[in-house]
């Protein structure tokens, strides 16, 4: 007789059933303790443990000794190889077997010297299938072998995830053993915790909500879990609930397997490798098991890991790939940051990145693929649309600490007018785990409803790995089109930004950067990542540029192609969002700066060797080869070296010609002066006896001035700056009764994310770091160079000083500093109070630059307390403005009239040692006329950041300066000058230029090369079929919007035999 129908109290029943699903309460008499029946130990299990991360041919060798269950293994990083001999009992015919393995480090199965499964209690894989039914004939016995790093998931973080490593911390297998899986307890406990999502999602006022519930604690009435021919009835109690069917008008979820790694972050480079292998073989079996699972995977840099040390495993994702299972997305080298690199990196990276994808799964990406990074350039969607993409998709903006994102989907305008399709899964994640809450939540969160009816759903653990599980796939599918609820679909990167685009119709357009309202440390932390970031971005332009002459100019000089790779993807690698960023632990930082000194290393060793090239065969004086890599006239003051290791200054001059990108000799080591045509020139000619740099002996009051008849420079005793006039007009550009170049040093405690996070209230801590009288000095008097220089004590444990340098004929003054830092929690700054008055400051960013508010009306302007720039940032009022120029900074603010650069940080977490020791760096003020373009100001910053080369001539270096190219209109930048991916016998050259004033402008390109044939291309070097440029008279015309950026092919003529 059944049971009457009782009262139910919604709290008590919704416990009921969590109960009897928990894996913590009740399990010897509850579902879940039943998931798992008959089990026995592991026949035998033996390890060995190595320090180094060996390939599996040659861990097998080694000598492996008994081990047993609760061994402890380790340190950190170290390594356990587990051998794993399994004897399957004879009455366990007909069942689904598994290995049980449970262990806080993360695990690879190799099965027949193949990577299978990963195994990682964090990632809910603590199970390997060894048959989904055994058979008669199956081998009873068999040997795998278990690799289990000495790390967990998110590293090895000492008490807290980001915490520096537990270098001492040990490692155990808690769990070995066979056992018989239960796969109708399995579908009954995807059905139950299903039904209980909705039951919450829903709440208590919603109709389906007590249907979810009711029906899940009446399969609670029927199922007795030590009876299994009681499940049937409960599995056909959830089948009618979940095949009661929705509405056509309901929100369409597409769902799709995904699996974030960070290249590095809080564990090495290598063990990503591994990381990539453990989640990556995973998904495999997924795509084995389950047809419609689609795996969406980025970062060319990590697939190529694979390729290299799990071959096998690669060509199982070729052929998903071929099989639609497995998609590349993101067309990037690796998931960069999107804010600190330069344009030309950017660049890179989707080169490498599709010609990866292509050349590995014959297919470019469509959709830029960045949901964890911090922040988004406004030039981003230009740079996709010229890479062959279309759709971004992100989530990071979710984040935002004051302001709420107001889109979900979007169309995104950048800097130049390009538009791309945006979409930010509404579920605010990238690692969800497909309950029935986050499905609710993609569509109660959706802010475009109305406007869009699809969403992403991105599914499997992630940040450290682990990617889908089954048991996501499974509830995923059971909720496949269910009444109240929205309908899910196992989907495609390429379906969902289809269905997006058909109905975009009504889609809003956000213009400008998504700048991330959080993590505004990771411009200034880890200064030295940030340095060599700049400085090998810079060397690689150099000897790109200088590569690409001496292919023109010298006939046997094959171009370093494969080396010049090579350095790129190095580059590329630590533009990773964790490494340039600086939120990484102090193993990653050292790996980091280590590939910097590769490049400049062999950087400067193809430097030479283009050098060489350049000078073979000329006539003229032994001596040294002066570059102008920039590509407009020069007039500068050089250090020129001297035999024995000393220096001398050189002062060199311009020809009076338009000349960009040139080269010169200098036949003496000695004060001396050479034209600098831009790329390649020659001369000696003397120092102009009235344009010397002046520099008047201290005052009597302890004050220095710096004259070079451009500007004016007054230091009062302690190194502050009091005075700054521009000379020919006499305007001040220090705001009255205050000091420049005054450093600051605040308290630096953020929330939580100590090396990503400044907070608001760091600007209430503001201290000024107060010099003493007495400490400045005279440096170098008159001539071509005036200085001084000071020391400060910035606390009792950090010091300062600083040569303030004014050359002859420079339009800003220099602030070459050198800090010994050692403090915690503290953020250094140094600030310049400008006599201008602006609701606006320009700051410059990828091709361009943007303006932000100096003012906080709203929560959208306070929110940019602390933002990014690259080389400068200005504050102009009509006719004059003051611009701040650097050399490796990107944290800055304008707040009024300040001007504010952030130099140093000193976060303990992840890494306790960021940021301490001996820095170098230069900033510099230039004050100027009228507007900062018509002032010069960015070739200003250029030349800050590319000084003349002057390389030792190992012959005789040119006789006569000589000139590559130059642009007729100040407004054009002529970025970047290399040889072609794919170049006819190596005599194709790409030039890269871009709008730099945000203007429409018409300009000649002129050059020096034997030219055959000029044709536009996008960014990855794909001929434009209508861009045929007509050459005249070595010149090619040249159309610009604003911030356009435009790249051409340039095929040189045969050199002559």
């Amino acid at each position: 007789m059944a049971a009457a129908p009782a009262l139910k109290h919604w709290r008590t029943t919704l416990e009921r059933v969590e109960k009897f699903v928990s894996p913590l309460y009740f399990t010897d008499c509850n579902l879940r303790g039943r998931l798992f029946g008959d089990s026995c130990p592991v026949a035998a299990l033996s390890s060995f443990q190595t320090p180094e991360r060996l390939p599996y041919q040659e861990a097998v060798q080694q000598e492996f000794r008994p081990a047993q269950i609760g061994d402890s293994f380790g340190p950190t990083w170290w390594t356990c190889w587990f051998r794993v001999e399994l004897t399957i009992p004879e009455a366990w015919v007909g069942q689904e077997v598994h290995l049980r393995w449970e262990s806080d480090g993360e695990g690879l199965v190799w099965r027949d010297g193949e990577p299978v499964q990963g195994l990682t209690t964090e990632g809910e894989k603590t199970s390997y299938v060894l048959t989904d039914r055994l058979e008669e004939g199956d081998p009873r016995s068999l040997t795998i072998y278990v690799e289990v790093a000495c790390n967990g998931l998110l590293g090895a973080g000492k008490g807290t995830m980001i915490a520096a490593p537990d270098p001492e911390k040990m490692f155990q297998v808690s769990r070995a053993e066979l056992a018989v899986f239960c796969r109708d307890v399995h579908r009954l406990l995807v059905d139950l915790e299903l039904l209980l999502g909705i039951a919450k999602g829903l709440g208590e006022d919603n109709q389906r909500s007590f249907q979810a519930l009711y029906t899940a604690n009446q399969m609670v009435n029927v199922c007795d879990p030590a009876q299994p021919e009681t499940f049937p009835v409960a599995q056909a109690l959830a089948s009618r609930f979940f095949g009661q069917r929705g509405g056509e008008s309901e929100h369409t979820i597409h769902a799709m397997g995904h699996c974030h790694i960070d290249t590095a972050w809080l564990w090495p480079f290598k063990e990503t490798v591994r990381k990539c292998a453990r989640s990556w073989a995973s998904a495999v079996q997924l795509m084995e098991q389950n047809p419609d699972f689609i795996f969406a995977c980025s970062q060319a840099q990590q697939l190529e890991w694979v390729k290299n040390h799990y071959p096998g495993l690669h060509a199982r994702l070729q052929e998903f790939a071929c099989r639609g299972q497995f998609v590349p997305v993101g067309g990037t080298w690796v998931e960069m940051d999107g804010n600190l690199p330069s344009g030309e990196a950017m660049v890179r990276q989707f080169l490498q990145g599709q010609s990866f994808f292509l050349q590995e799964f014959g297919k470019m990406c469509s959709e830029f693929w960045l949901p964890d990074t911090f922040g988004y350039s406004a030039q981003l969607p230009q740079i996709m649309r010229s890479c062959g993409i279309r759709h971004f998709l992100t989530q990071k903006l979710s984040w935002n600490l004051v302001n709420s994102f107001p889109h979900h989907t979007f169309f995104w305008e950048g800097l130049d007018g390009s538009r791309v399709l945006a979409h930010f899964p509404p579920g605010d994640s990238y690692g969800m785990q497909g309950s029935a809450e986050e499905v609710l939540k993609t569509v109660v969160k959706n802010r475009d409803k109305g406007r869009s009816n699809h969403s992403a759903f991105l599914f499997g653990f992630g940040d450290g790995g682990g990617g889908p599980t089954q048991t996501m796939v499974d509830r995923l599918k059971r909720l496949h089109n269910t009444d109240g609820l929205p309908r899910v679909q196992l989907s495609s990167p390429g379906r969902l930004f289809s269905a997006l685009e058909s109905s975009s119709g009504q889609l809003c357009t956000w213009v400008g950067e998504l700048f991330l309202e959080l993590h505004n440390g990771t411009y200034t932390t880890h200064a030295q990542i940030k340095k060599g970031n700049r400085e090998c971005e810079r060397i690689l332009h150099d000897v790109e540029l200088l590569s690409s002459l001496a292919v023109a100019r010298s006939a046997p000089f094959l171009y370093p192609a494969a080396q010049l790779q090579h350095l790129w993807r190095l580059l590329l690698l630590n533009q990773f969002h964790d490494v340039v960023t600086g939120s990484c632990i102090q193993l990653v930082a050292e790996e980091a700066m280590c590939h910097y000194e590769d490049i400049r290393s062999y950087g400067n060793t193809l430097l030479s060797a283009a050098a060489a090239a350049l000078c073979a065969g000329e006539p003229g004086p032994e001596g040294l080869l002066i570059v102008n890599t920039l590509p407009w006239k020069r007039t500068e003051v050089l250090a020129l070296p001297r035999p024995g290791g000393a220096h001398s200054l050189g002062f060199i001059p311009s020809p009076g010609d338009s000349a960009q990108h040139g080269l010169c000799s200098c036949p003496c080591p000695h004060l001396t002066a050479a034209p600098a045509d831009p790329a390649t020139c020659v001369c000696g000619t003397g120092v102009p006896a009235d344009s010397a740099s002046r520099t008047p002996p201290a005052k009597t009051d302890g004050s220095v001035t710096l004259d070079n008849g451009i500007i004016r420079v007054r230091l009062d005793p302690t190194g502050c700056l009091t005075s700054l006039v521009l000379v020919a007009s006499g305007r001040e550009a220090i705001a009255e009764g205050t000091v420049g170049n005054q450093f600051v040093l605040f308290d630096d405690v953020p929330l939580y994310w100590d090396a990503w996070d400044v907070m608001d209230y760091h600007l209430e801590t503001r201290k000024p770091v107060l010099g003493q009288a007495g400490t400045l000095a005279v440096g170098t008097e008159g001539g071509l160079r005036g200085s001084a220089w000071f020391l400060l004590q910035i606390s009792p444990n950090s010091r300062l000083s600083q040569e303030v340098v004014l050359d002859i004929g420079c339009p800003y003054v220099r602030f070459h500093t050198e800090v010994h830092w050692h403090e915690a929690h503290k953020f250094l700054k140094v600030e310049f109070p400008a006599r201008v008055r602006s609701p606006q400051a320009t700051y410059e960013v990828q091709f361009g630059h943007l303006q932000r508010p100096t003012h906080h009306n709203t929560s959208w302007d306070w929110a940019r307390f602390e933002v990014w720039a690259h080389r400068w940032i200005d504050l102009s009022e009509h006719g004059f403005g003051l611009a701040l120029l650097n050399d490796c900074k990107y944290g800055a603010s304008v707040r009024g009239n300040v001007l504010s650069l952030s130099l140093l940080r000193a976060p303990k977490a992840p890494d306790t040692t960021a940021d301490m020791g001996r820095h170098e760096f230069t900033y510099a003020l230039m004050p100027h006329k009228g507007s900062f373009q018509d002032a010069g100001v960015i070739r200003a910053a250029y030349s800050l950041n590319f000084p003349l080369l002057a390389l030792p001539a190992s012959g005789p270096a040119p006789a006569a300066s000589w000139s590559a190219f130059s642009v007729s209109s100040p407004a054009v930048v002529l970025e970047t000058v290399k040889q072609a991916e794919t170049s006819r016998q190596g005599r194709t050259l790409v030039l890269r230029l871009y709008e730099a004033h945000g203007s429409h402008v018409d300009c000649w390109l002129h050059t020096s090369l034997p030219v055959q044939e000029a044709v536009l291309c996008d960014l990855l070097e794909q001929r434009d079929p209508a861009g045929h440029l007509p050459l005249q008279d070595s010149r090619l015309k040249l159309t610009f919007s604003p911030f356009q950026v435009r790249s051409l092919l340039l095929l040189l003529q045969p050199p002559p035999n």
